[in-house]
């Protein structure tokens, strides 16, 4: 069944064919594929040791300005789990150094210079500049495309500008959200002008990703949750929108975002190809709210947690999001968030393998 979203009217046919009919994209157009693909989302992480291994010799963000060293990391877990497709090793705060915040990773997370006002919005540098001096991240993406086998695409990725003024404005993460929710209400001029100035930056940085060999995207809206309904609508929708809508047609997009069953349908209104669902809602009611089979593809949504659990258990759990999914076509398998630090491999790759012969078509 062809896709009815938005983006799809300008499908790019030039893909080589084994990509093209890979699993993973015919998924993201909601067309029927030989079994559910899946990929974890940080799939090359701390859990596993040849990461750990590249740690050792470089610090996080020198491994993300090392394109060669963020290569293996993709490829080497790509091929160690036998997942669908590879995402970019790189993380979505780089945006907003190359803006003009300075970053720094801690012990406890990452560490940003706080925005303290709309003086310090109008004071960061040129969007489109700034995506194109994250150069290290496009080799990157570059250099694990020429690695890939000929089937296996590779997602590139970048923060949603809600979720990055977040981080820009509170100097790091949050449970509260206090300072950017405040600064939205009591600046919201400034605070569109950051959105906005955002959402030009990750659009042209998703497109020099994808000019790299990247054939989807992913935007990490990783603390809308945090909002209400209204407040979505009002200060990080249109933003996120307008970061889908610009990135190069026929490349599909994924949103994602963590506790956001209360948002799903708004997320879906951004256009998106495939909507991700966390772990806070049953795939099936969290597809129909996003506008179910035929609209809109969706990913997840395994809880990481269940991965420290007994192969049994897993199975079981892993039972039930295919049969929510009910083999219809627009389903990417993933978890609900981002792979724990202290999950067996072995077990990320026992779930790979489960959920391959499992939904063999």
């Amino acid at each position: 069944m062809p896709r009815l979203g938005i983006r799809t009217s300008g499908n790019l046919r030039s893909i080589a064919p084994p990509l093209w009919e890979s699993d993973f994209l015919r998924a993201c157009r909601g067309e029927p594929a030989r079994r559910t693909p899946v990929w974890l989302m940080r799939q090359a992480g701390r859990y596993m040791e040849h990461y750990r291994g590249l740690r050792a010799k470089l610090s996080f963000l020198e491994l993300c300005r090392n394109p060669a060293a963020a290569a293996e990391a993709a490829l080497y877990a790509r091929a160690w789990l036998d997942v669908d497709a590879a995402i970019v090793f790189s993380d979505i705060l780089i945006v907003l150094e190359a803006l003009g915040v300075p970053l720094r990773f801690e012990g406890d997370g990452p560490k940003l210079t706080a925005l303290a006002g709309p003086a310090a919005v109008d004071s960061l540098r040129d969007p489109l500049q700034a995506a194109a001096d994250l150069g290290y991240a496009h080799e990157a993406v570059r250099q694990t495309v020429a690695g890939l086998p000929a089937d296996i695409p590779c997602i590139g990725f970048a923060g949603a500008p809600f979720t990055l003024a977040a981080y820009a404005i509170e100097g790091g993460g949050s449970r509260q959200f206090a300072k950017a929710k405040a600064f939205m209400y009591r600046e919201p001029a400034a605070w569109h002008r950051l959105a906005a100035s955002l959402a030009t930056c990750i659009a042209e940085h998703a497109n020099r990703q994808v000019a790299a060999g990247a054939t989807a995207i992913q935007f990490f809206d990783s603390w809308a949750g945090c909002l209400s309904r209204p407040d979505y609508a009002e200060f990080a929708l249109p933003h996120l929108r307008a970061a889908v809508q610009a990135v190069v047609p026929g490349v599909p997009v994924i949103v994602f975002g963590a506790a956001t069953g209360h948002l799903l349908d708004l997320m879906a209104s951004t256009g998106a190809d495939v909507v991700g669902v966390d772990t806070g809602a049953a795939l099936d009611q969290g597809w129909e709210a996003a506008g179910g089979p035929g609209r809109v593809a969706v990913q997840g949504n395994l809880d990481p947690a269940v991965l420290l659990a007994p192969s049994a258990v897993m199975r079981t759990r892993t039972d039930q999001v295919l049969a929510e999914a009910g083999g219809r076509p627009g389903h990417i398998f993933n978890l609900g968030h981002g792979i724990i630090k202290e999950t067996p491999p072995e077990m990320a790759r026992e779930l790979v393998a489960y959920v391959h012969e499992r939904s063999a078509r």
